[in-house]
């Protein structure tokens, strides 16, 4: 997979592309991640992306010309069809990131990121380049890059060869609409504090099943809105 991001600000993205499961997915050859200054292809001088919103209003709006070329030129180079590449916005307005729509990203060879910023972006953009509009929550943030970073995180994760085991994904927190049960490591009491019995035991199908009635236990008094789903 290929995976371009479209930013003013590139350094933002250096922290996260360069350290953690993110490096190891791409010195593995799974992702591909490029970060691009939008700035670049803008054509005057002191490489504007940003102009007055026409009919009056505060703060400023990113102008289409430089978001056009720049997917444009990034659309040549991921050399693959149209069916296999997503343009994608971060922006407030998106539809709400969670685990479960993550994962149809995954089929993609080409995902080319957005990074929106001051009052948002000229709505030719989202309505004749993007194909989704991604949010990671109802809150306000300066620009897209956090969100893009937190999208990067939570997709490459899912490739296959990534993870070093492959069950773990099954197990996780909002896999089948639950949080993960309660965890524990060595040593077994702690400052006098135990660990359950039933973990030390070795009986894997009762540990299991433990596990399981926990995970419901802890959804329905944390998040019980994941169990409506």
């Amino acid at each position: 997979m290929r995976i371009d991001i479209l930013t003013i600000f590139p350094g933002m993205c250096a922290p996260i592309v360069e350290e953690s499961i993110v490096k190891r997915a791409r010195k593995k050859g799974a992702v591909r991640i490029l970060v691009h200054n939008l700035r670049d292809y803008t054509h005057d001088k002191h490489k504007k992306v940003d102009d007055r919103p026409f009919g009056g209003g505060s703060g400023m709006v990113m102008m289409p010309q430089p978001i056009f070329e720049a997917v444009g030129a990034l659309r040549r180079q991921g050399n693959v069809g149209n069916a296999q590449r997503r343009v994608i916005l971060l922006t407030p307005q998106g539809k709400r990131l969670n685990q479960h729509n993550i994962k149809r990203f995954t089929k993609y060879k080409h995902l080319i990121l957005i990074c929106g910023h001051y009052e948002g972006v000229d709505e030719r953009v989202r309505a004749n380049l993007v194909d989704d509009e991604i949010s990671i929550g109802d809150y306000v943030l300066t620009g897209g890059e956090l969100p893009a970073m937190v999208f990067v995180d939570c997709l490459v994760r899912l490739l296959p060869g990534v993870l070093g085991d492959k069950n773990s994904l099954k197990f996780e927190s909002f896999e089948g609409n639950l949080l993960e049960y309660p965890q524990y490591t060595r040593p077994a009491v702690f400052r006098g504090l135990e660990v359950p019995d039933l973990l030390l035991s070795g009986n894997h199908a009762h540990i299991e099943a433990w596990r399981k009635e926990q995970a419901l236990k802890r959804t329905k008094r944390k998040r019980p809105d994941l169990l409506k789903k």
